[in-house]
C-alpha cells in the first residue's frame, strides 16, 4: 500500500483535480479494505479512484483520502457446458477485461467495448452503451459494506439496477459509496457469436438487424470504432476524449412530453409504462450548441476561453482543451443544460460524479 499527496488530475480522464490531503494506492483487497476502514475509524471522507473517468474534482482539491484501486485479477469459472464465470477484480481495466472475455470464446461484453474506467465501478452507474448494459450478464458483486464493516456478496437482484443506477449508486453520499465493489462476475456465453444487437446504428454497420447477432470480435471492432469517431475511447493525443465521456444522462420523461418536441424526436421505450428516454445528445443538438461549442470563433467561446468546449466529435462530451480548471467544464455544462431547459422545458442531469462541486 502506497502513500502520498498527489495532484488528483493526473489521475481523472477530464484532466481536472486538486491534490487529496492524503493518497492511498491500494494494489490489494486487504489494503483497500484497510484504507477503508482506518479512514471511517478516524472520520476521514474518503474519495475512491479507479479509472478516473467519471469524476470531476474540485480545483481545490479533497479533504481527505483518496483511494486509488488498483487491484488485479481475472479467473474463469465453468458454469455449464454453455456457461463461463468470469471473476475480475474491481481495478482491472474494463476494456482489457471485454477483450480478455473474447480472447477466451465468450460473447456478452462486446457492445461495451472502450468503455473507459475500471471494472469496479461499472455496476455502479449499470454503465452502457449500444444497447448493451451490465445488468443484463452481471451475475454478482462482492462489496465491502463500510456501515457493518464486513463483506459481503449482492447478486444481480440484489443491486437493483436502473438505467445508470443502482442500489450502490443510491447508498452512496457525496460521491462516497456504503458498498465499495471489491470484485465483479459476468455469466458469459461460450460462443463465438455476439449478444443480439440491439441499437440500429450498431446493427447497420455489422450489417445485420436489430435482435440478430454478428461475430463477437467484429462487433467489437466496430463499437471501438463508433467510440473513436466520437472521442469516447480515451486517448492522450485526442483532446475530445479529455472528459468524462458523457457528460449527461438520456432524460426519462413522461410520454406526454414528445408532444411539445419537434416530429421525429428519438425517443426509446423503457420497461416502465407511460415513461419514453430521450436522446441527451439530440436535445443539446436542437437547443442550438453545436459540436465545438466554447471554442474560439462560436458563441460559447466567452465561458471559459477555449480552455473548456464540447467535444468537436459528440455534443455530450465536456471537454478539456488542455488547460482547463474544474469550474471551466461546468461553466460550459450549465450554458447547455440551461439552454436545453429554455428550448424544451427538460433539465439534464450530470452523469458524472461532482466532487465538491455543484453544476
Amino acid at each position: 500500500m502506497c502513500e502520498s499527496r498527489s495532484m488528483l488530475k493526473n489521475l481523472t480522464t477530464s484532466q481536472v483535480g486538486g491534490p487529496a490531503d492524503q493518497l492511498v494506492v491500494a494494489g490489494t483487497e486487504e489494503e483497500l479494505v484497510s484504507a477503508l476502514a482506518t479512514a471511517d475509524a478516524a472520520g476521514t471522507p474518503v474519495l475512491l479512484i479507479g479509472g478516473g473517468s467519471n469524476l470531476v474534482i474540485n480545483d481545490r482539491g479533497f479533504r481527505g483520502t483518496a483511494i486509488q484501486i488498483a487491484t488485479r485479477g481475472l479467473q474463469l469459472e465453468t458454469l455449464d457446458t454453455n456457461t463461463v464465470l468470469l471473476r475480475v477484480a474491481a481495478g482491472e481495466n474494463w476494456d482489457a477485461c471485454v477483450e480478455y472475455s473474447l480472447v477466451e470464446g465468450l460473447s456478452g461484453l462486446e457492445a461495451l467495448s472502450g468503455i473507459p474506467g475500471c471494472a469496479g465501478a461499472t455496476p455502479v452507474q449499470n454503465v452502457g452503451a449500444y444497447g448493451a448494459d451490465v445488468s443484463q450478464h452481471l451475475a454478482w458483486a462482492r462489496v465491502y459494506d463500510r456501515h457493518l464493516g464486513t463483506g459481503l456478496t449482492l447478486h444481480r437482484e440484489e443491486l437493483e439496477f436502473s438505467y445508470r443506477d443502482s442500489l450502490i449508486k443510491r447508498t452512496s453520499v457525496a460521491g462516497s459509496p456504503r458498498f465499495v465493489v471489491l470484485e465483479v462476475a459476468f455469466e458469459l456465453t461460450r460462443t463465438d457469436d455476439s449478444a443480439p444487437i440491439r441499437y440500429a446504428e450498431l446493427a447497420r454497420r455489422l450489417g445485420v438487424a436489430p435482435g440478430e447477432s454478428a461475430p463477437a470480435q467484429l462487433v467489437r471492432q466496430q463499437v471501438l470504432e463508433l467510440r473513436r469517431s466520437k472521442g469516447m475511447v480515451y486517448e492522450p493525443k485526442d483532446v475530445d476524449s479529455h472528459s468524462t465521456g458523457s457528460f449527461f444522462t438520456n432524460p426519462i420523461v413522461d410520454v406526454s412530453v414528445l408532444e411539445r418536441l419537434p416530429e421525429g424526436a428519438p425517443n426509446y421505450p423503457v420497461d416502465t409504462d407511460g415513461l419514453v428516454k430521450l436522446s441527451a445528445a439530440w436535445l443539446i443538438d436542437q437547443a442550438g450548441f453545436s459540436k465545438g461549442f466554447g471554442l474560439e470563433g462560436t458563441e460559447g467561446f466567452s465561458l471559459a476561453h477555449g480552455r473548456a468546449s464540447l467535444s468537436t466529435k459528440h455534443t455530450l462530451a465536456v471537454t478539456n482543451r488542455g488547460s482547463a480548471t474544474a469550474e471551466d467544464l461546468l461553466t460550459v455544462a450549465r450554458a447547455v443544460r440551461a439552454g436545453v431547459q429554455q428550448r424544451f422545458g427538460i433539465e439534464l442531469v450530470n452523469e458524472p460524479l461532482l466532487i465538491d462541486l455543484t453544476l
